[in-house]
């Protein structure tokens, strides 16, 4: 896997949630480039309401708010608002909740591991059009004086790469789910109440993949074993117990004063 684009590499494309200027990082290009320190660096973050998660870290994102499937992919997501383009949980000011869980999608940015198809492999891109990426008054220099690396741009590299692994262990667990069947489609409701108290009509707020409990407990005492020692079991209880968190959301939005939540369309 390639750390940095060679000189002239083909546009990268594709659209990638929150990057909107990716650009193959090189020595050439952002040599005399580098990110700034932000008071709230989180602010891009704000329009995330649906934030692609792996595996491993479902038992701290539960903690947060739903974990969902959602595609034909499954891919799994932390569901971080209720309605489209909005994230509860980054405030005004660019910074999380406290006690919020930040995806490690979110904490990667502005770097995105990228499809060359020209060079057919994956390239190092940072996201031009990020706020605190600039060609001066930087805190962090992406390059040192002689084009390589900076330790910056070194541990970031190390991130991304992290990050590559567990998004292909999270491939590999979705394919275990599907093989074992485990996945059925689910909705979520809220029920607001009349100006008289009473209950009023369900509102839908999204509709996606989740892990069957019935599906679950039917397993075979040896795959419900095997995938205990794989760990996979408590990544799937993580899941569930996540899904409690559609009531916290849902709180938060009658807080704000919302109209009512809408569908989340994820």
């Amino acid at each position: 896997m390639s750390t940095t684009a060679p000189p002239g590499s083909a546009q990268i494309t594709g659209n990638v949630l929150f990057y909107s200027q990716p650009e193959p990082l090189s020595p050439e290009t952002h040599g005399k480039m580098g990110v700034k320190s932000m008071d709230g660096p989180f602010g891009f973050a704000k329009e995330g309401h649906a934030v692609p998660l792996t595996v491993g870290e479902f038992p701290l994102a539960a903690l947060t708010g739903p974990i969902i499937f959602v595609g034909e992919e499954k891919l799994p997501i932390a569901v971080m608002g209720l309605n489209a383009g909005e994230n509860m949980f980054v405030r005004d000011d660019g910074l999380f909740e406290a006690a919020t869980y930040i995806p490690a999608y979110i904490r990667r940015y502005p770097f995105v591991f990228a499809n060359d198809e020209n060079a057919k492999q994956m390239v190092l891109c940072v996201d031009r059009a990020a706020k605190f990426v600039v060609d001066k008054d930087f805190d962090q220099p992406f390059f040192e004086a002689d084009g390589q690396p900076s330790t910056y741009t070194k541990n970031c590299i190390e991130f991304c790469n992290n990050f590559e692994i567990e998004r292909q262990r999270t491939v590999s667990f979705i394919a275990l789910l599907n093989e074992l069947d485990l996945f059925e489609t689910k909705t979520s409701t809220f029920t607001p109440n009349n100006p008289d108290g009473t209950p009023g009509e369900p509102q839908k707020i999204a509709e996606y993949f989740g892990v069957s409990e019935e599906k679950l407990n039917k397993l075979s005492p040896e795959k419900y074993v095997e995938i205990r020692n794989n760990g996979a079991l408590a990544q799937i209880y993580a899941h569930l117990l996540s899904l409690a968190g559609w009531d916290r959301l849902i709180a938060m939005a009658l807080a704000k004063q919302v109209p009512g939540p809408v569908a989340a369309n994820a």
